[in-house]
């Protein structure tokens, strides 16, 4: 309602109740002229009272903010999807493996034989990938597995199978190779040659266990140099095929030999020994030096010395 509407409605009423006043009129006149002017100003404010809902701000549509694409990550090594076995997938090299060869065993003895491979190519081995039998005797085992476990670039992984020998005594060699998914075989090392176990079965009581194998190699710390003592050390590691007690001894070029000492082996595998020869500045310069060694018990054998040169400028 205008202020001028408001102050013609007051004037009215104050007229009215003059006029009534003068003319004698009685209270409830009064009251009921009072009443209906005041419905008519409540009617009139109703009339004329502005909306003051706040109406709603229109919608804008918006633009999503400009973005420069992201740049393309491209894979720091050739690594090749777990489906892209492609020849340059087949390399591998060997570590390590369990059950030496020559482990004399019972005819149908089942053992577990183990090697460790690492993968040598740029490419990821999921489970697709086989183990495949190559040659020889299959000593009671399947002719194809699926690798055991994935193994990604540069990972060493065990691949284990369990064979059975044979009922008959012999010597037997089992080889095998891996093989990808679209069927290409290949080996380890750079001869691509396969991984083998080689045994021997023996139905006699008490088998011919011995020391079938010693392989002795020589460092020298430090490498190079002069220091006032220089130290030769001789590793030797001697391998069984079954439990065995045999004594040893080392041989020196300087006659500086060893009393014999014994090794007692539970079960065929390899044992290694060292032996020290420390020279100083002042020992004569020259090659001739060598380290040897020899089995003295239960039977003789002895194997050829290693030499080394030393030399101080």
């Amino acid at each position: 309602m205008t202020r001028s509407i408001k102050y013609l409605l007051f004037t009215l009423t104050i007229t009215l109740s003059l006029l009534i006043t003068a003319c004698g009129a009685g209270a409830a006149q009064e009251a009921a002229i009072q009443t209906s002017v005041a419905q008519t100003v409540a009617a009139q404010n109703t009339a004329e009272t502005p909306n003051t809902e706040t109406p709603s701000a229109p919608v804008i549509p918006t633009k999503t903010p400009f973005q420069l694409p992201t740049p393309l990550t491209l894979p720091t090594s050739p690594t090749l999807s777990p489906n892209a076995s492609k020849a340059e997938c087949a390399q591998a090299s060997l570590v390590s493996e369990t059950i030496v060869d020559g482990t004399i065993f019972k005819p149908g003895e089942q053992f577990t034989k183990t090697w460790e491979i690492t993968n040598t190519s740029n490419c990821y081995w999921d489970t697709n990938y086989k183990i495949v039998f190559w040659d020889g005797n299959i000593l009671g085992g399947g002719y194809v597995y699926n690798l055991p476990q994935p193994a990604g670039p540069g990972a060493t992984i065990p691949i284990s199978l369990v064979l059975t020998t044979p009922i008959e005594d012999g010597s037997y060699r089992s080889e095998w190779k891996l093989q990808t998914p679209d069927k290409i075989t290949y080996g380890v090392g750079y001869l691509d040659a396969p991984f083998y176990t080689e045994i021997v079965v023996s139905s006699a009581e008490n088998p011919d266990y011995a020391v079938t194998s010693m392989d002795l190699y020589i460092t020298r710390d430090p490498l190079t140099g002069c220091p006032a003592n220089t130290t030769y050390t001789a590793y030797a590691t001697f391998t069984t095929n079954g439990p065995l007690e045999f004594a040893y001894r080392w041989l020196q070029q300087d006659g500086n030999n060893s009393n014999p000492k014994t090794i007692t082996m539970t079960a065929a595998g390899t044992k290694t020994v060292t032996r020290v020869w420390k020279l100083g500045r002042a020992a004569s310069q020259n090659d001739h030096r060598w380290f040897g060694i020899e089995i003295t018990e239960p039977v003789y054998k002895g194997y050829p010395s290693v030499g080394f040169g030393f030399h101080c400028p």
